[in-house]
């Protein structure tokens, strides 16, 4: 079970390493912002709520990379413009959470934060996911980078992320917590980088 001290460790680690990687990655994040903006003719930043630390809610920031239209799951890379594919396959449209991180609001590393229906709904000793704040990247993110592809190949794409890939990775997510290493959130992290 992550501890208080480890809790706090973690948060000094995620303020230094957002302070010290900002200055490299402002000016690139302006840049795909308004190359986002004009591209969708929009403002370049999606923001949407998803569920926190202890069930809080919060705005999670990231580019821009669908168009105005309703987005069904299985099918967003569809909805997604050229530019938005490319943005969505190398992750820099998750750049912009580097703010989330600066705000506390999220981790480098942990579970993702979802949408209203998943984690705010854990029971049980389940939710020890909600111990930690949600991460960028994390061993679930890991597994499931292809996530979208597997649900386009899926007849119900929601019947499947809520009963196949929902449930593993509330196992993989409560493993992380119950056996929390700051060694592995370092490995996490440079796993995430090499696999862009």
């Amino acid at each position: 079970m992550i501890t208080s001290t480890q809790l706090k460790t973690k948060r000094l680690f995620d303020l230094l390493l957002a302070v010290l990687l900002l200055p490299v990655l402002f000016f690139p994040i302006v840049v795909l912002v308004i190359l986002a903006s004009l591209d969708i003719k929009a403002f370049g930043i999606f923001s949407q709520q998803r569920i926190g630390q202890h069930g809080k809610p919060f705005f999670i920031y990231k580019l821009r990379t669908l168009r105005e239209e309703p987005h069904l799951l299985g099918h967003l890379d569809k909805s997604a413009t050229t530019l938005g594919r490319f943005l969505r396959q190398s992750k820099l449209d998750e750049w912009p959470q580097l703010f989330n991180v600066l705000k506390g609001d999220m981790s480098f590393v942990g579970p993702r934060p979802d949408v209203r229906g998943f984690a705010d709904e854990l029971e049980g000793d389940d939710r020890i996911i909600l111990n930690v704040k949600p991460g960028i990247t994390g061993p679930a993110t890991l597994k499931y980078k292809d996530e979208e592809r597997v649900l386009e190949r899926q007849k119900d794409p929601d019947h499947y992320n809520r009963t196949i890939i929902w449930v593993d990775k509330v196992k993989i997510n409560k493993n992380y917590v119950s056996n929390y290493s700051f060694y592995l959130d370092l490995i996490y992290i440079l796993k995430s980088t090499l696999n862009k």
